[in-house]
């Protein structure tokens, strides 16, 4: 059995790790010594095994060497986006009860914010400066388990402001899966540059990609916020792997056509994206520029990510999402006569549950031990599968994940707001979040959409907010969402 905090146990101490967001290299031993570090400074905080350790981050070395420290002790880690609100911030911690919440204050102003107005201090230092975190010596433990198949490592969050998110609880065996899979299917080896520019806070990030590229032995260059000059200067300097949301490509090669941006990446060998639907033409065009093969795939955080990727088999030109991780079974529940159904799958990276949340655990899961995904596709005879809708209404922008419910609940805060409809809507390399509301008469779309502002991330707020007079309805009293874009939109 492994644990995650052996994953850059066996590596040459001399080799780079982590390339830190302002250029500073860390080697393998130096690394190794900064997670010891780590792990004495939580003990000197107070924490145990089963405690929660929160990590208000942007991608830096910081933020991966509390995971690991964490994982050293057998806590749970609980990455957070500094980017995300205060009442999104106040709800996760809430819910996760950490003994130590930590704030990567030096690499993001809003984690630095988030630290002021929850009154943090300074704790033990590590990695030459001294932590920023807050403490609660009342947190209660959760019970510690001796395999790693148990144990669970990552409490990762799929929602945010709505008094009720859900944590993912993701165990040591989970999160090694996911990346030694990435790593050996990938190729990550030393001499590797993977270039990092989505958040590590997230689970793609963080398991296929942080996690992936320290097993293999390769160098992970962190980026705290993506910009296309930004990712660009890092593929010009060597890097050899990257992977971000389709969004992410779509800015890249805008900028490339329009000559903002030169294409040189001398070392560069495989791109990919995941966390959305990849249009079809943005993956040929990005192919034919970088003349390269571009990687698409698909999953979800409850399985910590990986369910499919076109990694897994011969190269595509079609929309597929590729084939399951090895070792994992996906199927089609109850198709229809086009092949279509509810996609399910069931694998070693699948979740433990949610936090404190027994009854979605139970509905998230069929009785035969398939996790339900939600999500509508079908399943070619050689085992390609197509993602073809969704069955929930979760809308994906950006990569990231958004609730219709947490939107809505926003909306109809806003004084004025009668009702309010949230619902997604493909665009090319992306989907964007439609608000549709109806009003007392007096309040302007311009009004609710600045009101959403220090309420929701911006990733949430509704792109368009379109005043209606009238909500279409169905006999039962319920509005009819599909509707709202036909008759609304142009």
């Amino acid at each position: 059995m492994r644990w995650l905090d052996d994953l850059t146990q066996d590596k040459p101490t001399g080799s780079i790790a982590l390339i830190d967001y302002d250029d500073t290299a860390l080697t393998y031993g130096a690394l190794n010594a900064a997670i010891d570090e780590g792990a004495h400074a939580l003990q000197r905080l107070g924490v145990q095994p089963g405690d929660r350790i929160v990590v208000v981050a942007e991608n830096c070395a910081l933020l991966a060497v509390m995971f690991l420290a964490a994982m050293k002790l057998r806590a749970w880690c609980v990455p957070a986006n500094a980017r995300i609100t205060a009442p999104e911030l106040d709800a996760i911690r809430a819910n996760a009860t950490p003994r130590v919440t930590v704030f990567t204050t030096a690499v993001s102003a809003d984690a630095g914010a988030h630290a002021q107005r929850l009154g943090a201090s300074q704790g033990p230092e590590v990695l030459g400066a001294p932590l920023t975190v807050l403490v609660d010596p009342n947190a209660v433990t959760e019970p510690v388990h001796e395999t790693p198949e148990q144990q669970v490592a990552a409490l990762v969050y799929t929602s945010g402001s709505t008094g009720a998110p859900k944590g993912v609880m993701l165990s040591h065996s989970s999160l090694l899966f996911n990346a030694l899979t990435t790593a050996r299917q990938r190729g990550f080896a030393p001499g590797d540059v993977l270039v990092l520019a989505i958040p590590c806070t997230h689970i793609m990030a963080l398991s296929t990609a942080l996690l992936a590229g320290l097993s293999g032995g390769a160098t992970v260059r962190l980026l705290a916020r993506f910009t296309v000059e930004g990712l660009m200067n890092a593929l010009a300097e060597g890097g050899t792997v990257t992977s971000g949301v389709p969004q992410m490509f779509e800015q890249i090669m805008r900028k490339l056509d329009a000559g903002e941006v030169a294409l040189n990446a001398p070392r560069l060998r495989m791109m990919g994206a995941g966390g959305s639907p990849m249009d079809p033409a943005l993956k040929t065009r990005i192919e034919a520029r970088f003349n390269i093969k571009f990687n698409n795939g698909y999953g979800l955080t409850e399985a910590g990510p990986g369910v499919t990727s076109t990694v897994f088999g011969p190269p595509r030109s079609d929309g597929s999402i590729g084939y399951p991780y090895p070792g994992c079974e996906l199927r089609v529940a109850a198709p229809g006569e086009d092949g279509v159904g509810e996609l399910q799958f069931r694998g070693p990276g699948v979740m433990l549950g949610y936090y404190k949340n027994p009854q979605a655990t139970a509905e998230a899961f069929t009785d035969d031990g398939f996790l339900r995904t939600g999500d509508l596709g079908r399943i070619e005879p050689d085992g390609a599968a197509h993602l073809v809708g969704r069955s929930k209404e979760l809308i994906i922008r950006s990569g990231f994940n958004v609730y219709p419910p947490e939107v809505e609940a926003a909306l109809m805060a806003c004084p004025g707001v009668v009702q309010a409809a949230v619902v997604g809507r493909i665009v090319p390399g992306n989907e964007e979040v439609l608000a549709f509301v109806t009003t007392d008469g007096k309040t302007e779309a311009a009004t609710i959409a600045e009101f959403l502002k220090d309420r929701i991330a911006a990733y949430k707020r509704p792109q368009h907010v379109i005043i209606v007079p009238a909500m279409p309805l169905t006999s039962a009293g319920k509005i009819r969402k599909p509707a709202l874009i036909a008759e609304f939109m142009p």
